[in-house]
């Protein structure tokens, strides 16, 4: 059979074992970490953003993410950055493969590139390659490989940190426990989000338009979701941060939009319960995704040991099972590849796409 976006979700638990199994395996010894500049596009840029936070706070860096052909043609490069990071799960991005050769001619820097394709054009780039050591994933709305990028830059931040003394053995061992126990729940997260699914599949099913909110290390979760639920649900969708919605995009607010909430601990959470509490007067489709228990029928409770921090590894899973239920219950063929021409069309990717 035909492998679909829930074959890959099945194998994110076990995928994420084997990868800290081999850890540092490939992972590069970078010594001078003050300044990263990370390229990215689509889900890697919010697998990217989901892993940020948890690198700038353990490995003492300051991490730039940023779109490519906007920074190639656009902005100023930073000349204290040396380190150059760009992020393609095909390896073949354009605008990202574009940037590093932009770069690279001008500026004294050192290149990675984090890709599932060691025989992509990225590959043979940059100076050091980083496998995202996902096999090939053969259908184009990924999940298996956004959820590794995310892992594997987390190990980045860990060994990196490691290397230059800001964390022990002893401390470096308790961060991999950690992402270790993280990994083990995803099982547990798969089977609550079916189960979320059945509940409210006729609500979810029947939405016109789909809104998430969060904040902090939490906005690539709803970036990403913004992003998934555009290519499968293919209803208008969007992420928005929580700061950014009170000013604006709360005005859109109707009685048939349905909203998820992110709630994870952290210092805005209870500006986030707030909001939920006043949108809950005005429309009834109010989801939450909690990190911790619930009681809650609408609430999405994931049960991990997990900080605000690792916390977007795991809270993007249950976007990622919408993502495909409520499209296959709407009768989106997802296995039936549209637009197969566009990236080579539009010169967004080197070449197309193999994908079942």
């Amino acid at each position: 059979m035909k492998p679909t976006m829930m074959t890959y979700i099945q194998e994110e638990q076990a995928t994420l074992a084997g990868i800290i199994s081999r850890y540092p395996n490939d992972l590069p010894v970078i010594n001078d970490p003050a300044n990263w500049l990370v390229m990215a596009t689509g889900s890697s840029i919010n697998a990217i953003v989901s892993a940020k936070y948890y690198v700038e706070k353990l490995a003492g860096v300051r991490i730039s993410v940023v779109e490519p052909f906007h920074f190639q043609h656009y902005e100023k490069f930073d000349e204290s950055v040396r380190i150059v990071i760009g992020v393609s799960q095909s390896g073949e991005s354009t605008s990202t493969l574009n940037a590093i050769k932009h770069i690279r001619e001008s500026f004294p820097v050192m290149t990675y590139g984090m890709t599932g394709n060691l025989n992509s054009e990225l590959a043979t780039t940059v100076d050091h390659v980083i496998d995202l050591e996902i096999g090939e994933e053969k259908v184009g709305y990924v999940t298996k490989g956004y959820i590794a990028t995310i892992f594997k830059f987390m190990l980045l931040g860990v060994y990196t940190a490691r290397i230059n003394g800001l964390i022990s053995s002893q401390q470096e061992r308790a961060e991999l426990d950690k992402l270790t126990a993280a990994v083990s729940c995803i099982p547990d997260i798969i089977s609550a989000t079916e189960n979320f699914f059945k509940e409210w599949q006729e609500e979810l099913t029947g939405s016109p338009r789909f809104i998430a909110i969060g904040y902090g290390p939490a906005v690539g979760v709803i970036k990403e979701m913004e992003t998934k639920f555009a290519e499968t649900v293919r209803v208008p969708s969007q992420g928005v941060e929580l700061e950014a919605f009170m000013h604006g995009p709360y005005f859109e607010v109707n009685a048939s939009h349905r909203m998820f909430f992110i709630d994870t601990p952290g210092v805005a959470r209870e500006r986030l319960l707030l909001l939920k509490t006043y949108e809950q007067q005005y429309t009834d489709y109010v989801y939450t995704l909690k990190l911790g228990q619930s009681d809650d029928p609408r609430t999405l409770a994931i049960s991990a040991p997990v900080d605000e921090f690792i916390a977007p590894l795991l809270m993007v899973i249950p976007f990622q099972i919408l993502a495909h239920h409520i499209a296959e219950a709407k009768g989106n063929n997802l296995p039936q590849r549209i637009f197969t021409d566009f990236g080579v069309a539009v010169k967004s990717k080197t070449k197309p796409g193999d994908f079942v």
